[in-house]
């Protein structure tokens, strides 16, 4: 099975410079948890509701104040829309990331897939990728 047949399509590219609170925001009232970050029709990096808590409240940094470029992850991992699930599972688990950008070949962003997506999908890696993304390492996962 291919990506495309189990990603979210309908996903929106945020500004580097949005105040992180205006995110949070978003993030409550769609009920998602990631974004992506575009500047100059490129993706820049992911921003998370994990990445706001430890690199902005934590901190002590206020919301309003603070911008996406502040608490964004930077390396963005991915995938291509025509890339397996199979495949997708093992960058998740690779990299220990709960949520992957898809793709198309002229790299230009077409969707997100979550785990969530992969264990609908029936994906049986996908037990595997809760596995390593779950696991401890020493240090706060950046997605």
């Amino acid at each position: 099975m291919q990506i495309s047949q189990v990603m979210t399509r309908s996903v929106e590219v945020i500004d580097p410079d949005m105040p992180v609170g205006e995110v949070a925001k978003r993030m409550r009232d769609e009920d998602i948890g990631a974004l992506p970050v575009g500047e100059n029709d490129r993706l820049v990096g992911m921003v998370t509701d994990r990445d706001i808590v430890l690199r902005a409240v934590a901190m002590d940094r206020a919301p309003s104040e603070c911008r996406v470029r502040d608490v964004m992850s930077e390396k963005v991992f991915y995938c291509f829309e025509d890339q397996s699930v199979e495949e997708a599972s093992r960058v998740m688990a690779e990299h220990q990331v709960r949520r992957l950008p898809v793709l198309n070949r002229d790299k230009r962003l077409v969707g997100i897939v979550a785990i969530a997506d992969l264990a609908r999908a029936g994906d049986e890696a996908a037990g595997e990728v809760i596995e390593e993304v779950s696991q401890e390492t020493g240090e706060p996962r950046k997605r």
